[in-house]
């Protein structure tokens, strides 16, 4: 079970009441990605550089917090490891759970002393401290590494200092970098990596993570967790959003009204609407139209058979819902019209 934390405690990204990446021992569904990880270092050709990519939350920062155990407390060793865990108890574990191992930093948003806020961006100040790590001798003569959490909340001057120290990296140094959105990255550190693409989560296997995760997720009703992995799309990060009974009552009168077709009850649409209309809605209002494009990619999916004419109206749909989504967002317009728009015409 995660140690309880104070809001105030709690990292960008985390979720209250989850184990923090460092702190998770296992790791379900990315047993590919693993044994790369495996393969490489039994054979002495560890790259420098990985760029491990995909959704959020299916374990890429969980992936690199095991790679760094191992390395850190086992080095290369001698042919293929079975496994990358290490014991909960032992010390690597505990400092690397603690950040506190002296050859390894994470590189992430992190609030400034005295600052009321987390920054958007990962700063260049930030990563010159981080990357101040390369500058020196590796206690034990071990492994120096990285890891990005993540990469696409580098800014600019942050992603030219990060580029500066992979492209020419001392030597037994590692950097591992999470990002949700490779292509995003600057091609100089995409060309520098190896790519690494992690796959989202099956539903079962999602289940299993959330049934692990103890109280309060685990206590939840057996078919509200199969639902809430169900609709996840391979996530735990989602998926845990969608056991809050307030995230999936959106998601069910959205679908409720999507079903009703050309004659929704517009007076259901409106209460939605209002609902949805508050700016401490943002997260419901960000679920409802998720629901809207899952629920049109799926329609769409189920009739690629036809003739594209008839699926016409449906991507015209979507390109609609996502374009009134953006102006309102960029424009700072009234959500009720956006929200009535998803169904319709409008009433």
């Amino acid at each position: 079970m995660p140690p309880e934390r104070d809001d105030d405690a709690l990292e960008p990204g985390e979720i209250a009441g989850v184990p923090r990446p460092r702190e998770r021992q296992d790791l379900l569904g990315q047993e590919a990605a693993e044994r790369a990880f495996r393969e490489a270092i039994g054979a002495g050709r560890l790259h420098h550089a990985w760029l491990l990519g995909g959704p959020r939350g299916i374990g890429k920062a969980t992936l690199a917090f095991r790679v760094a155990r191992h390395l850190l407390a086992r080095g290369d060793g001698a042919g293929v490891p079975e496994r990358l865990d290490l014991p909960p108890g032992h010390p690597v574990a505990r400092q690397v759970a603690g950040l506190s191992h002296p050859n390894l930093v994470l590189l992430r948003r992190q609030k400034a002393p005295g600052a009321k806020t987390v920054p958007t961006q990962i700063g260049v100040d930030a990563a010159r401290r981080a990357l101040h790590l390369f500058a020196e001798t590796a206690a034990d003569a071990g492994y120096r590494i990285c890891i990005v959490d993540c990469a696409d909340e580098l800014n600019l001057a942050s992603a030219n200092a990060l580029l500066k120290v992979i492209e020419e990296p001392p030597p037994r140094s590692l950097f591992l970098i999470v990002s949700h959105a490779p292509g995003r990255l600057l091609p100089t550190i995409r060309s520098r990596c190896r790519r690494l693409n992690l796959t989202p989560l099956a539903a079962g296997e999602l289940a299993q993570v959330l049934r692990g995760l103890g109280p309060p997720h685990a206590d939840r009703p057996p078919e509200l967790i199969g639902r809430a992995a169900a609709l996840s799309e391979g996530s735990v990060a989602r998926a845990l959003e969608f056991l809050d009974p307030d995230t999936l009552g959106v998601v069910d009168e959205v679908e409720a009204l999507m079903a009703q077709g050309d004659r929704p009850d517009w007076r259901r649409a409106l209460r939605l609407a209002e609902r949805l209309a508050g700016r401490d809605a943002d997260a419901l209002y960000a679920v409802a139209l998720d629901t809207v494009q899952r629920r049109l990619a799926a329609e769409i999916e189920r009739r690629q058979g036809e003739p594209p004419a008839r699926l016409a109206a449906l991507a015209e749909a979507a390109e609609r819902a996502g374009r009134a989504a953006r102006e309102a967002q960029v424009y700072n317009l009234d959500r009720r019209p956006v929200v009535l728009s998803l169904f319709g015409a409008g009433p």
